[in-house]
């Protein structure tokens, strides 16, 4: 019977129609449409388009590995961020579909939770441990989402800005400041943000 499809089906397919055409492209019924089924197929597997994207969501986490991490807690924590931005990057949009989801998925908790264990083991506190967690998260989220959507004309209309108006400021740091070094500028938030978790463990 045509209309027997799994819930993985509906993912990877789900997941082939936001690598292709971007988030808002997915739809129940797009993801019916490339499986040939009917709309109530899909529907029966995930139920809305708000649990598809939690679930793709996952799908996304459930390629980051955690093999071969350095023994060290913090180097562990910076390792594990460094793979989550490049599966973030891996798929068109993938910030931004992360950034609108819930956490409460197999794969998401699993980061939560070798994250939070790598603090634990450096001697942080719990409750350090938990804003250090979701200060990191929301750094690496936002930050390749800024990746994945800067407009190909930002360094022209910062210059023109920059001609029209007095920033002095930005005049003097104007070529660090259009500076696209999005690695740098990860090593940098994640020393920033695990600065208390590294000295409260010493």
């Amino acid at each position: 019977m045509a209309d027997r499809i799994s819930r993985r089906d509906v993912v990877r397919e789900a997941m082939t129609l936001l690598d292709g055409d971007g988030v808002d492209a997915v739809t129940l019924r797009g993801v019916a449409r490339r499986l040939g089924v009917h709309l109530n197929s899909v529907s029966l597997q995930v139920g809305s388009k708000a649990r598809l994207l939690d679930l793709m969501a996952d799908a996304i986490l459930g390629e980051l590995s955690f093999d071969d991490l350095p023994a060290d807690p913090i180097e562990r924590i910076k390792a594990i961020f460094r793979r989550y931005r490049r599966v973030l990057l891996d798929h068109r949009d993938g910030a931004h579909l992360v950034s609108g989801t819930r956490v409460s998925e197999t794969n998401t908790l699993r980061l939560g939770n070798a994250v939070i264990a790598a603090l634990l083991d450096a001697g942080v506190d719990a409750e350090l441990a938990v804003t250090t967690f979701w200060g990191l998260n929301y750094f690496v989220v936002g930050l390749v989402h800024e990746e994945q959507t800067l407009p190909d004309d930002g360094a022209q209309r910062f210059e023109q800005e920059l001609e029209a108006h007095s920033f002095p400021a930005l005049e003097t740091v104007r070529d660090l400041f259009l500076g696209d070094d999005a690695e740098a500028r990860l090593e940098f938030g994640m020393d920033a943000l695990l600065h208390r978790a590294r000295h409260q463990g010493d």
